[in-house]
């Protein structure tokens, strides 16, 4: 992808970096190379094929040069959360047997912090200054000396390529290993979908170790020639100011972030006439917030991508659907098999419950070094790999989440899925973001609680938000406890941790 993108439009912009201290640019021709020479400094180590290296960094233009000069090797791209703690950190890179670690000077102190947990990781490679890392070398100086042309590795497309992390919601994270036929499979995927071609301005806003940002932005924008801006840290106002400077005219979000900009009291004034594209993944998207920033930017196009780490793109709803399916994620696409299937394997009708699977070349190998997690991912046979989602499908093809199989709750014997009653609070005007999850009850097993964030300068009591679940839902879904919160924990691509907002009613009782 990279090769091509450079052999076509050698000295346009491939990155453009805008910091909180400086702006840098890295064209086609300088991405490529810089690739190269990494990919040769790599093979000189001389690891064995699926060695892993693990990538510790913000969005700093090297990330470029790791992605796809790692790529070029044989050995796999481990892309690790910056915002683990050093046990985690230590965890991690010990769980997937890395060997080689590049990491952002900037978290120093956590490489050094593990080292000695990690005999295993012989190389230390530090993009900035070496810091308290004992034995690390620059990123500048480990590629310094080595052409910047192809090292020639023959891989297939098969091979093992990357690792990225699932989102940590309940316990331990899972290291997705993917081969390239599979990034490839949603690269091509989101570019159809979103329209994306050579002439964009692609702003990266979320971070690049998670597949949103890596494989269902970057990866695509690179595929097809268009030249990404990363825009880091992220704030709504950086974000306008990018728009305006760099003339971006399509962006990914977590709806974190799309909320904030759809209450941002200049969202108007600002000069974003380039932006035209907005695509949207990682937890589900309030309806209010996709129909305010339809009002106030009309000719701004959403699209909702429905993925997980393990399949990329499962489901896309384009603009051309709204407001119509607006609730729906989408349909499949045109390179992927998606389905709603019931506890035997076999189809759901239309409108049935059952989860949602997938199968085709966007399916992932297996989680790293846990076979018995990817047995279970692959358990119904025949190559469907399951989402935990449940969800139903109407005639269209087009999909509905009902809620995470997980995260239902059993009331009295009766299931209670958490996002129908969250749809019904969503409808308050007050009401930003909301969480509703079980706690246990002698009676009942479980009742619903809800936790609630307000949208600024709103208030709101308990009694409205019960007589509103009231008048809407069967009485046993009515929340039991609401309580109103100024922030939510939350994954690094936006979605709630309901595990942590659990935990404290849940220790020393068994789950039902």
């Amino acid at each position: 992808m990279l090769r091509r993108s450079a052999q076509r439009f050698p000295d346009k912009a491939a990155i453009i970096y805008r910091g909180p201290d400086r702006r840098a640019c890295v064209s086609y021709r300088a991405l490529d190379e810089s690739a190269n020479s990494l990919a040769r400094a790599l093979l000189a180590l001389g690891l064995d094929k699926g060695s892993k290296v693990a990538m510790l960094s913000r969005n700093l233009p090297e990330y470029g040069s790791v992605f796809f000069g790692v790529a070029r090797t044989g050995y796999v791209l481990n892309n690790v959360s910056v915002l683990y703690a050093p046990e985690e950190l230590g965890w991690v890179l010990n769980k997937s047997d890395t060997q080689v670690l590049i990491f952002d000077a900037q978290f120093a102190d956590k490489v050094a912090a593990v080292q000695k947990e990690c005999p295993q990781i012989r190389h230390f490679i530090s993009i900035g200054e070496q810091q308290a890392v004992a034995n690390a070398v620059t990123f500048s100086g480990f590629i310094e000396g080595h052409e910047g042309t192809c090292a020639g590795v023959q891989l297939d497309e098969r091979d093992a390529f990357c690792m990225t992390y699932t989102g940590g919601t309940t316990g331990r994270p899972k290291g997705v290993m993917m081969n390239h036929r599979a990034r490839d499979i949603t690269a091509h995927t989101v570019a159809l979908e979103e329209r994306l071609t050579d002439s964009d301005v692609v702003a990266i806003v979320t971070p690049l170790f998670h597949v949103a940002a890596l494989n269902i932005m970057f990866q695509p924008a690179m595929l097809v020639g268009a030249t990404t801006v990363f825009v880091t840290p992220w704030s709504a106002d950086g974000f306008m100011a990018a728009v305006e400077a760099e003339q971006v005219s399509a962006a990914f979000m977590v709806p974190t972030q799309a909320n904030t900009l759809s209450t941002h009291p200049e969202l108007e004034s600002r000069k974003l006439a380039s932006w035209n594209k907005l695509a949207f993944a990682g937890a589900p998207m309030p309806d209010w917030v996709q129909k305010e920033l339809m009002r106030r930017l009309p000719d701004l196009r959403l699209t909702q991508i429905y993925g997980q780490s393990e399949m990329g793109v499962i489901a896309a709803l384009p603009p051309a659907y709204l407001p119509e399916k607006l609730g729906s994620v989408g349909r499949q696409p045109y390179n992927v098999d998606v389905a709603i299937l019931r506890p035997d394997g076999s189809p759901a009708a239309v409108g049935e419950m059952g989860e949602v699977a997938s199968r085709g070349e966007n399916v992932m190998m297996g989680y790293c070094n846990e076979p018995e997690q990817t047995a279970q991912f692959f358990k119904l046979g025949n190559g469907w790999g399951l989402t935990g989602d449940v969800g139903v499908m109407d005639a269209d093809g087009f999909i509905t989440l009902i809620d995470r199989a997980k995260d239902m709750l059993i009331s009295g014997g009766e299931n209670v899925y958490p996002k129908e009653i969250e749809q019904v609070i969503y409808q308050l005007p007050e009401v930003a973001e909301c969480a509703v999850f079980g706690i246990p009850d002698d009676k009942w097993g479980e009742v619903p609680a809800a936790y609630l964030l307000l949208k600024d300068g709103c208030t709101l009591d308990e009694a409205t938000v019960v007589a509103q679940c009231e008048a809407k839902l069967a009485r046993l879904k009515r929340p039991r406890l609401v309580k109103f919160v100024d922030s939510f924990p939350k994954t690094p691509i936006g979605k709630i941790q309901k595990n942590l907002l659990k935990e404290p009613y849940w220790q020393g009782r068994k789950k039902i």
